[in-house]
């Protein structure tokens, strides 16, 4: 007997229904997760490059606590363990009907499930991208943090307004990249029973038993994801950041009479 595709058993019905819901519960962690972690990025870096001693000390422990752990472990500990530490009028109001919160497709915004994805990807992400950010930061010359506080600026202000945007440009591209794994890490939510993508597909597999198809279209799913997202924040970066290395954006700054090589 010849091995054949049948994709009406994804495709069509209840399946389909399914996948498109994975879509779009995996859509919403992504968007959710990112914004946290682009917010704890940006505060974690603070305290990463700040002029306290023991500001920087809680950050590189902070960076080893979640850089070093397992993802999966984490989000387990945050839906098990922290989620039942909250007082119980919050865990009741997070475990009720929010009809205001809830996607196309039936996604709800306030659930256990969604919420310690969020959190769980959007803490996990962020030390990462902050160290991105970093080593962008350490790029640049001492002398324009020296210049920023020259001018007034306090240490917030002149890592908001003159050194972040520079590091950004160095650092853009393996940013993005961190963007892009927070996507694809939000499979690990699946533990936790949250019905992305992941979640989906295995319920299709246990349905019908077409697990080739099913893990087929959730693989063609995960890619089309990647693709369209890498596009876009390439598109929407920092002017030079999409293509162009540090070296030659530096080598653009250079004084006309010294030439491309210095001479």
């Amino acid at each position: 007997m010849g091995f054949h595709l049948d994709w009406s058993g994804v495709l069509a019905g209840a399946p389909l229904h399914w996948l498109v819901t994975g879509l779009v519960t995996t859509l919403a962690v992504t968007l959710a997760a990112s914004l946290l972690a682009t917010v704890l990025a940006v505060g974690l870096l603070g305290l990463r490059v700040a002029d306290n001693r023991l500001a920087r000390g809680a950050a590189r422990t902070i960076v080893a606590l979640f850089r070093d752990t397992p993802l999966l472990v984490q989000i387990l500990f945050w839906y098990f363990a922290a989620f039942g530490l909250l007082p119980g009028g919050v865990r009741d109001w997070i475990n009720a009907d929010h009809p205001w919160a809830v996607l196309p497709a039936n996604v709800p915004l306030i659930s256990p499930e969604f919420l310690a994805a969020t959190w769980g990807l959007g803490v996990f992400s962020a030390v990462f991208i902050a160290e991105e950010i970093r080593a962008g930061l350490q790029a640049l010359s001492p002398g324009q943090r020296e210049a920023a506080l020259s001018q007034g600026f306090g240490h917030w202000s002149a890592l908001y307004h003159v050194l972040l945007p520079q590091a950004l440009a160095n650092a853009y591209q393996p940013t993005v990249g961190q963007y892009l794994n927070l996507m694809k890490l939000s499979s690990l939510a699946t533990a936790i029973g949250l019905a992305e993508i992941t979640y989906q597909v295995r319920q299709i597999e246990s349905f019908n038993a077409h697990a080739v198809e099913a893990f087929a279209a959730g693989t063609l799913l995960y890619l089309l994801l990647g693709v369209v997202l890498g596009r876009l924040l390439l598109a929407i970066g920092p002017s030079g950041a999409g293509g162009r290395t540090s070296e030659e954006r530096q080598a653009d700054a250079r004084p006309a009479g010294e030439g491309r090589h210095g001479l």
